[in-house]
């Protein structure tokens, strides 16, 4: 399909399964679903890119970001960038993998993008994930010395790990699979923050004592993913895990 314009009839049902879908399992985590025209009936870059990711769904491909441009540029000469991917992931909700160190279910090269599931929001992505409320943050903040809770370093200092990077304090999950609200916020430097990635669950000491994203753990070791699946053949006794409730 690439470099190929599409007949609209074809996007607008493929646009359709997308609806289908949506509604059934995303509504409700509260992702955004794009529209497919504008106010002038033209179609969206993100529908555009929505529909052209997800077609052959569930057996989706591996679409590079120069494709994904050009076919774009079918309906938008003019454009250089095509950032769509990204955003309907991380910011709308949509569990589209975008290759690099962030990708940890799916083997896509940066550069390239994969929508996984229709069935799945983006993880971490919740309805309300995004409140900020912290209640009084810089009581807050004062509660911890001013230090990042994971790695100690002081809010406007030198990090400790980065030693030539200012430390700034900011809102950060203690359970990445709730809200961002009070009880349920650390703070951690902007170092900490960013490289957690929703993966951990800390407590309020800023350690780390569960896994929030099961995926994460197909980035261990060989040794270490046979040792958590002897552990859990034994307690499930080899039973399939779709029977397991």
């Amino acid at each position: 399909m690439a470099n190929t314009k599409i007949s609209g009839k074809k996007i607008e049902r493929q646009y359709a399964l997308i609806e289908e879908y949506y509604e059934k399992y995303l509504k409700k985590y509260g992702v955004k679903m794009p529209g497919l025209h504008n106010k002038d009936g033209n179609f969206t870059m993100n529908g555009l890119v929505l529909v052209y990711l997800s077609f052959g769904y569930p057996k989706t491909k591996i679409v590079s970001k120069t494709e994904l441009t050009n076919f774009i540029r079918n309906y938008y000469p003019e454009v250089n960038d095509v950032q769509q991917a990204r955003h309907l992931g991380a910011q709308d909700g949509w569990w589209i993998v975008a290759g690099g160190r962030d990708n940890i279910v799916l083997k896509v090269k940066r550069g390239y993008y994969q929508l996984y599931t229709l069935e799945q929001p983006y993880p971490g992505f919740k309805k309300g994930h995004r409140i900020t409320d912290a209640g009084d943050w810089e009581e807050l903040k004062a509660r911890y010395g001013y230090r990042c809770a994971t790695c100690g370093s002081r809010e406007g200092e030198p990090n400790f790990h980065w030693p030539g990077t200012k430390t700034k304090l900011q809102k950060a999950h203690m359970d990445s699979n709730k809200p961002l609200i009070p009880g349920n916020i650390i703070p951690q430097c902007q170092k900490c923050n960013r490289a957690d990635r929703n993966r951990w669950i800390y407590d309020e000491k800023g350690r780390v004592i569960k896994l929030a994203n099961a995926s994460f753990v197909r980035n261990f070791d060989k040794d270490v993913r046979i040792k958590i699946y002897r552990i859990l053949y034994e307690e499930f006794k080899g039973k399939n895990p779709n029977t397991i409730k």
